[in-house]
């Protein structure tokens, strides 16, 4: 018996495995972003956000689903958008992400089938080894989509995280009540992170 979102087909075993999931840790670049760098005429580097995901990660903060961001490089930009979802988790320019998401996992008290990683590069497959689930874009480095329990149907920055968000909310019978959610003025409350 398979379940789907967006009419990909989700085995029941891996269901079961996503429906325990209690924290998403996203990575940025490739996965919240293209993965391409688009530089000023000053030399800051740019990045470009999905605003489908920002959507999708307060759905799941709203369902009681934590969320964390991890990311090899440390960027003003990115700090700006976790602040502007309200991430209370965010881990700049780590370098062993396998061993930043046990040590998280510790303070929060949860164990491996509880945690899912969504990632695209050879830096992630520590992290993505230690997690109950791994997840990586369509475009992800080849290894790492060996490596993945569940491929999603687009490339980073083209919503992936929504795409991850949607498929743990069916999965925990939440997608339905989720949206209504979603629907609501309130749910554009203001969610900046004050640190």
């Amino acid at each position: 018996m398979t379940s789907s979102v967006n009419d990909v087909s989700v085995s029941s075993e891996l269901n079961a495995r996503l429906k325990a999931i209690k924290l998403v840790v996203f990575d940025v670049d490739g996965v919240l972003t293209d993965g391409r760098l688009y530089y000023s005429p000053t030399g800051e580097a740019l990045k470009v956000f999905n605003v489908k995901d920002g959507v999708g990660i307060k759905l799941l903060r709203d369902c009681q689903v934590q969320v964390a961001i991890m990311t090899a490089k440390d960027s003003s930009m990115v700090a700006k958008r976790i602040a502007d979802l309200g991430i209370e988790h965010y881990f700049p320019g780590v370098k062993d992400k396998g061993l930043q998401l046990d040590a998280l996992a510790t303070r929060q008290g949860l164990d491996s089938a509880q945690l899912c990683f969504v990632g695209d590069d050879m830096v992630d497959l520590p992290a993505m080894a230690i997690a109950g689930v791994g997840i990586c874009p369509q475009d992800a480095y080849s290894l790492v989509r060996q490596a993945a329990d569940l491929i999603t149907p687009m490339g980073g920055g083209q919503g992936v995280a929504r795409y991850v968000c949607d498929v743990i909310l069916q999965a925990k019978g939440q997608y339905e009540s989720a949206y209504q959610m979603a629907m609501a003025p309130q749910f554009e409350k203001d969610r900046t992170r004050t640190t």
